[in-house]
C-alpha cells in the first residue's frame, strides 16, 4: 500500500519521539497529534520515568494537545503513533473522537486496531475513527527490535558471574541521578579482562559512525562526559576496570598500569568502525603510551559529588582509583605529544 507523503512525514516525527523514549530507557514508542497540517503536540512512552501505567505515547500526546486546544474533544485532529495502539489508547482515541489514527508497526500481542481486536471497527461505539496502519512499518519495527535486542544482551551480561575478587555496583545506586543507563554497553569477552565485565556509554544511533572515545581520570568515571554523550557527535565514554560501572577488582595489586593499558588497547581494537581519536586527561598518559590512534589531552568536566561517588559506596570499590592514584603519581616518562 502506498502512503501519502504527509503521513510519512508525520510518522518520521513520531519516530524521533520513539528514539527519545529509547534514550530514556523507555520502550520506544512515539506519537504526534496533527491539526490542519500542523503538529500540535508530540510525546513518547514514559511509564517508567513517570511511574504511571497510563503514560503511553498516545495518552501523553492527547493530554498535551487537549491543554493546547482547551478541549478534550479532538475531532478535527489526527493521531500518529509508531506502534499499533493498545486497548487503553484505542479507547482514549475513540473517546477523544479523533478523525484519524495512523500507526506504524503492528502489535500482535496487544494491538487493538486490528491485531488482537479492533475497537475502531465496533459499530456500537457512537464515534467512528478512520484507521490507517503500516506507515513506515519497517522503520518503526526496527526501532523496537533494536531496543529489545540491546536489552536482552544487557540482561545476559548482567548474568555474567562476578569474580570472587571483584565488586559490581548495582543499578539501584544510580536511582534518581542523571545517568544515561539506556546508553550502557558491557563486555566480558576481552582476553585481558579474564572474566571481568567492562562498561561504556555509546550514543551512536548509526553503528557505522566512527566514534570519539573519552576516558576518565582518577577522580571520576564515564558519566563525566554526559554533555558529550548528549551532543550530535558519535561518542563512546569508557570505564576502565575498577571505575564507574565496570567490575572492580578489590585488591590494589590487581591494578597495574600494563594491565589497564592492555584492556584499553583490546577495547579500542574491538570498536568498529575504528575510533577517530581518544580524548583523555594528560595524567593517564602512562596507560596510553603504546596506542597508535590520535590522542587529544583534555581537562575532564566537573562532576557533581553524588554522581561522582555513586559507583564507589565503600573502600572496596575504591581499589582502582586508589591504586592508579599511587601508580600515576610516581615519576613517569614525559607524556607523548598530542597526536593527530
Amino acid at each position: 500500500m502506498t502512503h501519502s507523503p504527509e503521513d510519512i512525514g508525520f510518522m518520521q516525527l513520531a519516530l524521533r519521539q520513539a528514539q527519545t523514549a529509547a534514550d530514556a530507557g523507555e520502550v520506544p514508542v512515539g506519537a504526534v497529534v496533527v491539526r490542519a497540517g500542523q503538529v500540535i503536540a508530540s510525546a513518547h512512552n514514559a511509564p517508567l520515568g513517570s511511574l504511571d501505567p497510563t503514560a503511553h505515547a498516545e495518552v501523553n500526546a492527547m493530554r498535551a494537545v487537549a491543554q493546547v486546544l482547551g478541549n478534550y474533544r479532538l475531532d478535527d485532529c489526527t493521531l500518529y503513533v509508531t506502534l499499533e495502539p493498545c486497548a487503553m489508547c484505542s479507547g482514549a482515541a475513540l473517546h477523544a473522537r479523533f478523525k484519524r489514527v495512523v500507526f506504524g508497526a503492528t502489535e500482535p500481542k496487544t494491538g487493538a486496531a486490528g491485531s488482537v481486536l479492533n475497537l475502531f471497527a465496533n459499530e456500537h461505539i457512537n464515534h467512528q475513527t478512520h484507521v490507517t496502519g503500516g506507515v513506515l512499518a519497517d522503520e518503526c519495527a526496527q526501532v523496537l527490535q533494536g531496543f529489545f535486542e540491546q536489552r536482552r544482551a544487557q540482561q545476559q551480561l548482567s548474568k555474567v558471574p562476578l569474580r570472587e575478587d571483584a565488586l559490581r555496583t548495582p543499578d539501584r545506586a544510580f536511582a534518581g541521578l542523571d545517568v544515561p543507563l539506556s546508553l550502557s554497553h558491557f563486555t566480558a569477552e576481552l582476553r585481558a579482562l579474564e572474566g571481568l565485565r567492562l562498561h561504556w556509554f555509546d550514543n551512536r544511533q548509526d553503528s557505522l559512525q566512527a566514534p570519539h572515545v573519552y576516558l576518565h581520570g582518577l577522580d571520576g568515571w564515564s558519566a563525566q562526559y554526559i554533555a558529550q554523550l548528549q551532543s550530535s557527535e558519535a561518542v563512546i565514554a569508557l570505564d576502565l576496570p575498577g571505575f564507574g560501572l565496570s567490575d572492580k577488582p578489590k585488591k590494589v595489586a590487581m591494578h597495574r598500569i600494563g594491565w589497564h593499558a592492555q584492556v584499553l588497547s583490546e577495547f579500542l581494537a574491538s570498536v568498529q568502525p575504528a575510533p577517530v581519536a581518544l580524548h583523555a586527561p594528560r595524567l593517564m598518559a602512562p596507560i596510553l603510551s603504546k596506542l597508535t590512534l590520535p590522542i587529544h589531552w583534555i581537562d575532564t568536566p566537573e562532576i557533581p559529588a553524588d554522581l561522582r561517588d555513586a559507583p564507589y559506596p565503600d573502600r572496596g570499590h575504591m581499589a582502582g582509583p586508589r591504586a592508579l592514584s599511587t601508580l600515576l603519581a610516581a615519576p613517569a616518562p614525559t607524556p607523548p605529544p598530542e597526536r593527530s
